[in-house]
């Protein structure tokens, strides 16, 4: 949206400032200026591997770059020349997904993991007066202690001892090169490598008040640069998870299955922390490089902001029952009823000359979202404008942001995008709690229940409306539209289950499931005449019950020490209220859950998760589960992710708005990697090159082509296409963890993968 300014200050003005004053952080601001953003365009395109490019990093000085991929070459380029200058055949039998250099060794110590379950580390200097050609490099160490796919290797700035992997195990493991070079594999029934740092293998949650019961398949880890004592993982449910590794046990050789140690905080949206979705997890985690925030991306989800910790007594702070009134928002009505509405007099503003100018600002942009609102079209820019006025202008006062804020989610409602009407209920709550009153708050919240078909609360808080404006003639007529539509609803569930008739619920539940059904939701069976959010908020996996019937008796601490998939836990799959069920066998790596003490009940319902402070869409995350997101530069003013569509996206940190959109990929963008200081980002995925991006372009843009493929001129057709494959994205049936037997074991070599295919 070209009318909306950008908040990083002029360009001239920096520069002015570096010749004229002393001034410590103009380099950092101007590395990854919006001016050059705009001119991102592909400069180079680095050739070398012969397969999908898993994992790509920089040096610390940014004059290497160091590659990983399903050739299972680990390849080391140089920044200046942009060529290749060493391919080590690493020996690896299977797909690298990370690969890092070991700080402090003058960057001759680098460290791959891989499919294999295998940690392998290499010293770049034996390759001294080596053509490229010769690759045959032994590894300095080999670390065979997982037994399943390594996902995330971690190190510590400063530390070139110490290595981090994070595999699917549900272990992260610490390897010191200073105590051994070697550990045996993990059949081995004899192995005792005492290198286990986190046991999550009892660890996953499907809610934040929910004990944790099944195996936590970790996807991705990151330790701080500025607090290198703390520890993010993230794995197969919603939550990130936060650790300070001065307060964990001591290291266990990960024989015997351990309870999940307790995190200093958890991580989640407060819209997902309850949802329990199947499917839903997290494919990246990253700390800021000030330490002070963290990203998450989830796969079928968007990109979230939160920040490590927020000030005590922040609302970014929730807990079991916060997200209960969120998801009951009845409750709330007494609560915001009982208080008087805020005024501009409670707000105090900062002392600021050009306050005046701002608010006009806020205004001109409430006036253009409100036009997209009356006209019916350009929703996106409408919500850029509200976000822009929330995010990017101070303090507003009470009485703006409570206008902002209806308006935002009015524009959520209609743009239905996906999670658009979660969205739209937290402006609600918001806007709520600044004035109970409001009759706009009060109705947008009631359309945004019935579109989520909580038909009770809908009408609750219509009704509430209806007593803020009780002798506006508009108003009326608004209530009496909603509260048929309310009826109407309540009317058609009434018939449903009275009649129990040939309805299209009973339909569909009479028919028997084959294991397709099972695995996946069928895209071929979506009504697509439903509108996004009709589908995506009746979701197909609400419609089915999971048991579990541990069918092993014996030692429920014993673990199993073979990788062959054992049939040890009954799963019965069946429509809910359906007496027939579907049966198969899998195994569980946690075992029936055991009864919970009301102690550890009580514990549970005083957790507490940090809730996003920033949402980023346009992207679609779906096909892989390596896909990264990240904070560009060296103050992390920026947000970058890839794609499943073959673009990478950027957007502004504050306030959410997409500043750039590049296509970089044949298929899917999974990694995307800002330079240290210069303005250059390198990006790959399942192209086998890895792409060069710098400000080369003569004019500045919002999207910008590649070798790959033609220029998008329409940014908002790409978005809202990638908001489809979300919302009919083939979401699992059953617990990923489930789904990981199936993968990881039950299909032996060259028959059929269904998941592979989905997730990599």
């Amino acid at each position: 949206m070209d009318s909306l300014c950008f908040h990083d200050g002029n360009i001239t003005d920096f520069i002015d400032s570096r010749t004229l004053h002393v001034r410590t952080d103009v380099n950092r601001s101007l590395q990854l200026h919006s001016s050059f953003i705009r001119r991102l365009s592909l400069e180079r395109e680095l050739e070398g591997h012969r397969g999908c490019v898993n994992t790509i990093a920089w040096n610390s000085s940014g004059t290497l770059l160091i590659s990983g991929s399903d050739d299972t070459c680990v390849n080391l380029w140089s920044y200046q020349s942009r060529k290749l200058l060493h391919s080590i055949d690493s020996g690896h039998t299977a797909n690298i997904f990370c690969t890092k250099f070991v700080p402090e060794t003058s960057d001759e110590l680098v460290v791959s993991g891989a499919a294999d379950a295998e940690v392998r580390l290499f010293n770049l200097s034996r390759l001294r007066r080596r053509g490229v050609e010769d690759s045959t490099l032994s590894p300095s160490a080999l670390f065979q202690c997982h037994s399943r796919r390594i996902k995330k290797l971690a190190v510590e700035p400063g530390n070139p001892n110490l290595v981090w992997s994070a595999s699917e195990d549900g272990t992260l493991r610490q390897h010191d090169f200073r105590e051994c070079t070697s550990c045996p594999r993990s059949e081995t029934s004899h192995r005792e490598c005492h290198n286990v740092l986190l046991d999550l293998r009892c660890g996953a949650k499907k809610s934040l008040a929910d004990p944790p019961r099944q195996s936590l398949v970790l996807k991705s880890c990151d330790i701080s640069s500025t607090r290198p004592h703390l520890l993010i993982v993230g794995g197969s449910d919603a939550f990130a998870r936060l650790y300070d590794r001065r307060m964990l046990p001591p290291l266990s050789s990960g024989r015997n299955k351990l309870p999940p140690p307790p995190c200093v905080n958890y991580y989640c949206p407060v819209h997902l922390s309850d949802h329990g979705r199947q499917g839903l997890h997290l494919t990246h985690v990253t700390f800021s490089p000030n330490g002070e925030e963290i990203l998450l991306n989830y796969s079928g989800e968007h990109v979230y902001l939160m920040d490590v910790n927020p000030v005590q007594g922040s609302s970014m702070r929730y807990t079991p029952d916060d997200a209960m009134k969120f998801f009951n928002p009845a409750t709330i009505l007494k609560e915001v009823q009982s208080k008087p509405p805020l005024s501009d007099s409670q707000n105090r503003f900062p002392a600021k000359r050009n306050l005046a100018a701002r608010l006009d600002q806020c205004r001109k942009l409430l006036q253009i979202a409100e036009k997209s609102l009356k006209e019916g079209a350009n929703y996106y820019y409408g919500i850029e404008a509200c976000n822009d006025v929330l995010h990017g202008h101070g303090q507003i006062g009470h009485t703006l942001m409570l206008e902002c804020l209806c308006l935002r989610a009015a524009l959520l409602l209609k743009r239905d995008w996906k999670n658009d009407t979660h969205m739209a209920i937290r402006d609600c709550f918001k806007a709520v709690e600044i004035d109970p009153t409001s009759f706009r708050a009060l109705h947008c919240m009631s359309e945004a229940l019935l579109q989520l078909g909580k038909l009770k609360e809908a009408m609750d808080f219509i009704i509430a409306a209806q007593f803020a404006a009780p002798s506006n003639p508009e108003a009326a007529e608004i209530v009496a539209s909603i509260k048929k539509r309310i009826i109407t609803a309540e009317a058609e569930a009434s018939n449903k289950a009275r009649e129990g008739g040939p309805s299209s619920e009973t339909t569909r539940a009479s028919r028997v499931l084959s294991l397709s059904d099972i695995l996946y939701r069928s895209d071929a069976s979506s009504d697509t005449s439903q509108p996004m959010s009709e589908r995506e908020n009746s979701d197909y996996e609400d419609d089915l019950e999971v048991d579990f019937e541990n069918s092993v008796s014996g030692d429920e601490s014993h673990e199993v020490e073979s990788n062959n998939f054992q049939p040890s836990l009954n799963v019965r799959i069946h429509r809910k209220g359906d007496s027939g069920k579907n049966i198969f066998n899998t195994s569980s790596s946690c075992g029936s859950p055991k009864s919970s003490s009301p102690s550890d009940k009580i514990t549970r319902q005083h957790e507490r998760a940090i809730d996003m402070k920033q949402r980023y869409i346009g992207q679609c995350n779906v096909g892989t589960d390596i896909k990264h997101a990240s904070f560009l530069g060296q103050k992390g003013e920026y947000i970058a992710s890839g794609s499943d569509d073959g673009r990478w996206f950027i957007w502004e940190k504050g306030t959410g708005r997409l500043i750039k959109m590049l296509l970089g990929d044949g298929a899917v963008v999974n990694c995307v990697q800002s330079h240290p200081y210069d303005c250059v980002v390198a990006t790959s995925g399942i192209d086998n090159t890895i792409k060069i991006w710098t400000p080369l372009a003569s004019v500045p843009s919002a999207v910008a082509g590649g070798a790959a493929g033609p220029e998008t001129a329409n940014v908002i057709e790409a978005m809202e296409g990638n908001q489809r494959r979300l919302s009919h994205n083939r979401e699992s049936l059953l617990p990923f963890e489930i789904l990981e037997g199936f993968r990881m074991h039950e299909f032996p070599e060259g028959s059929l993968r269904p998941f592979e295919c989905i997730q990599s």
